[in-house]
């Protein structure tokens, strides 16, 4: 997309919500199956989708598999490609962690190693968050940083963590140490072009003393797999960008932090359906964009649960009357990526988008599914054309040229 036209956005009351089922898009389980969205019994989003308009776009490029983090930009209208945002970021911003220029910052999860050094759980069994509250503890209590390094290790929530580096030396140039597979050793920390560094030769040293210290501990989380290396880095705000005053309803430390990072205001952060709907019946009064987060349709999906990922789909669909009662000028259901439970991580296969308006020319899609909504008005395209679609059938863009 070309540089958009700011001038024609028009500031009104216009009210946007914009609801992300994370990880949403699925695959059969058999070449003659269903996806977990077509075993679904969805009648609200059915009903919704076949009086409005629909599409299945592509959240980076086609056959490429994103991050949540430039998915989710790209939701946002930014263009991910030319602004690659480390996960370690988010999760600090996610937790509330006052981020400095001096710092790098690290998501962790806890893994399981067996007694080869081999990795057999990357999430330690999901162990719960009280457990890795205690294990941080003994980490901190014992871990050594170099001379000129201060060293910050907070929890997120469950096997997730953050660490955080802090000094003048540091750069993030750092690939994750994770190998995203199991039954092979942790990466050692190189460089992208796969060098040594002082930062790495840090990193090495800081994860060398880890795993002496968490191997004398009773726990399935014996290792840290670090990962999304990062620096803060200054973008335009949501509101710069679009003209819209924006929210977010996310539970997620993660998505919180997605959300600040563009200068959305944390609202609330419920995780249920119903909760979150109720959530944005009392804000949305107070902003003219609500960015909603459901987390389980791609949490299921991560397990290989198909059938507890067409469940959560199920409770969703009981939520959407609540969201439509909002009333606002453009409600948007769509993904930020695809999660077959099929493969049981992310994918790069299109993800249904559904903006319902009074705006909307209605197509022929008659139920909320990966196979009839590509066939939806709005086509196949790239998911950075959403937000102009989005204000478009929101009623907050003008005329372009006279």
């Amino acid at each position: 997309m070309s540089e958009f036209p700011s001038d024609i956005i028009l500031h009104n009351d216009h009210k946007i919500v914009f609801v992300v089922l994370d990880g949403l898009g699925g695959l059969p389980l058999s070449k003659d199956g269903k996806t977990e969205m077509e075993t679904a019994r969805t009648p609200n989003l059915d009903k919704l989708a076949a009086e409005n308009i629909c599409g299945c776009f592509d959240p980076l490029l086609p056959g490429i598999t994103p991050g949540s983090g430039p998915a989710h930009l790209t939701l946002f209208g930014y263009d991910a490609l030319k602004m690659p945002i480390g996960r370690g970021l988010l999760a600090a911003l996610g937790i509330g962690f006052d981020v400095s220029p001096r710092d790098v910052c690290i998501r962790v999860n806890f893994c399981t190693l067996d007694a080869n050094g081999q990795i057999t759980d990357r999430r330690a069994g999901r162990i719960s968050s009280e457990e890795n509250q205690r294990l941080l503890k003994i980490v901190r209590q014992k871990l050594e940083p170099p001379k000129g390094v201060e060293l910050f290790l907070e929890t997120v929530s469950e096997h997730r963590a953050l660490m955080v580096l802090r000094s003048d030396q540091l750069d993030d140039n750092v690939a994750d140490t994770d190998p995203q597979a199991l039954n092979v050793p942790p990466l050692p920390a190189k460089t992208h072009t796969g060098q040594s560094s002082k930062t790495t030769e840090i990193v090495n040293g800081l994860v060398k003393q880890i795993r002496e210290i968490l191997s004398g501990v009773d726990s399935p989380a014996n290792f840290m797999l670090l990962r999304g290396f990062a620096k803060m880095r200054p973008i335009p705000s949501f509101e710069e960008k679009w003209g819209c005053k924006a929210g977010a309803v996310a539970g997620y430390p993660m998505y919180r932090g997605l959300a600040r990072l563009v200068g959305m205001e944390l609202v609330a952060g419920p995780t249920e359906p119903k909760k979150l709907a109720a959530a944005a019946a009392k804000h949305l009064p107070d902003f003219d964009f609500l960015f909603v987060h459901f987390k389980y349709t791609d949490k299921t999906g991560e397990d290989g649960d198909f059938q507890a990922k067409v469940a959560q789909i199920e409770a969703f669909d009981a939520a959407v009357p609540a969201f439509v009662a909002l009333k606002a000028s453009a409600l948007v259901i769509t993904a930020d990526h695809s999660t077959p439970a099929k493969m049981a991580v992310h994918s790069w296969h299109p993800v249904p988008v559904l903006i319902a308006s009074e705006l909307a020319r209605p197509d022929d899609v008659k139920s909320f599914s990966e196979r009839a909504m590509v066939h939806g008005g709005l086509g196949r395209q790239l998911m950075r054309n959403l937000m102009p679609l989005v204000l478009a059938h929101a009623g907050r863009l003008t005329k372009f040229g006279a």
